[in-house]
């Protein structure tokens, strides 16, 4: 029996998701009456996580809720910040305000407005949910006012790329599942290599490695694969395409927005925000048009260059990836989407 023993990472919970924990907790105690111990919700994968208050304040006509955030084993810097709604009466539908600690968007080509508080479409829809959950429970109008908070928010935000990213003031409130998968270099790039594995015992000739939820569901559905199909691939394009260079399956699709694709084109194969970055004066002279060198995002690029911008980072991507790990066991395609999950450009097909 081997002497190695393996621990399972433990896995957290997002911002956005303690966010609408919180959110759900106050209206209980601005509509009900009163403040319950423990709070739970359903996350957009069906996960139903139980959160214990960590602040419990209420006043004329506002509730307060906080809930501190547990990231699991990540390495997440913002582990163990107090996440605080308070909820109030609108004018008119849910309004989402930027407390204390929490940024607001200076710059375009993020998911939210300039001007807008820096939460994201997902946690946004997540806590409308829970208003009118709550509001259909206690027979209320959902026009609530969410102001969410971080305390030390704007010093954290430091050690993020919000700062670059024009949001100022705090933190972020993101998630698009609600839950934090553990970093670790060495246990996701085993997961990959094991799921190659199965596929390749299974006589699977088509898989597809994707860098987020939102990809992976559009690259399942263009190409009809099943689960045992889609890789984990995350940031760790090199630790996939390695390991397929020795244990090949027949075609392999890479899926993922502008911004990681456009890394990868670049020559990037680790697409952490922290490890690699986009090279703007590069994607200016792909694209022809100098503007592009004063993008914020890869996304706003886009909206700035066009749509063959998204056709010249695929044919790029599809070339480093064939230069670097092509193989003649494998032939290799490419699909670029938007935020939304619609398909922008396409390469190798």
């Amino acid at each position: 029996m081997s002497d190695e023993t393996t621990t399972e990472l433990r896995r957290g919970w997002t911002t956005g998701a303690c966010a609408t924990a919180a959110t759900k907790a106050a209206l209980q105690r601005l509509w009900g009456g009163a403040f319950e111990r423990d709070v739970g919700i359903t996350l957009p994968r069906g996960e139903t996580p139980v959160f214990p208050l960590a602040l419990a304040e209420v006043g004329d006509g506002w509730a307060r809720v906080g809930i501190t955030k547990d990231a699991g084993d990540d390495p997440d810097v913002t582990h163990g910040a107090l996440i605080i709604v308070t909820v109030s009466k609108s004018a008119d539908g849910v309004v989402f305000v930027a407390g204390e600690g929490v940024g607001t968007v200076t710059k375009p080509g993020l998911p939210i407005g300039v001007g807008e508080p820096a939460i994201n479409p997902v946690p946004r829809q997540m806590m409308t949910d829970v208003v009118a959950e709550m509001a259909a429970q206690f027979t209320q109008t959902p026009d609530v006012t969410i102001e969410v908070s971080i305390p030390d928010g704007a010093e954290i935000a430091m050690k993020t790329w919000n700062p670059r990213l024009g949001i100022e003031g705090g933190l972020s409130i993101l998630g698009t599942t609600g839950v934090v998968r553990p970093f670790s270099c060495a246990a996701w790039i085993a997961s990959i290599h094991r799921g190659i594995d199965v596929a390749r015992a299974d006589g699977v000739p088509h898989v597809a490695g994707c860098t987020g939820a939102t990809s992976e569901k559009t690259v399942q559905a263009l190409y009809d694969l099943p689960d045992h199909a889609m890789l984990d691939m995350g940031d760790f394009a090199g630790g996939m395409l390695k390991y397929l260079g020795k244990h090949p399956v027949a075609r392999v699709t890479i899926g993922g927005g502008i911004g990681k694709i456009t890394k990868l084109a670049q020559g990037a194969i680790d697409l952490h925000s922290g490890r690699s970055q986009v090279d703007f004066a590069k994607l200016a002279g792909l694209s022809g048009d100098a503007r592009v060198a004063q993008a914020n995002t890869a996304l706003e690029a886009l909206e700035i260059a066009g749509p063959s911008l998204a056709q010249k980072v695929a044919q790029n991507a599809l070339a480093q990836v064939q230069n670097r790990f092509g193989t003649p066991d494998i032939v290799f395609d490419i699909v670029v989407i938007d935020r939304q999950g619609t398909i922008v450009a396409r390469a190798g097909v």
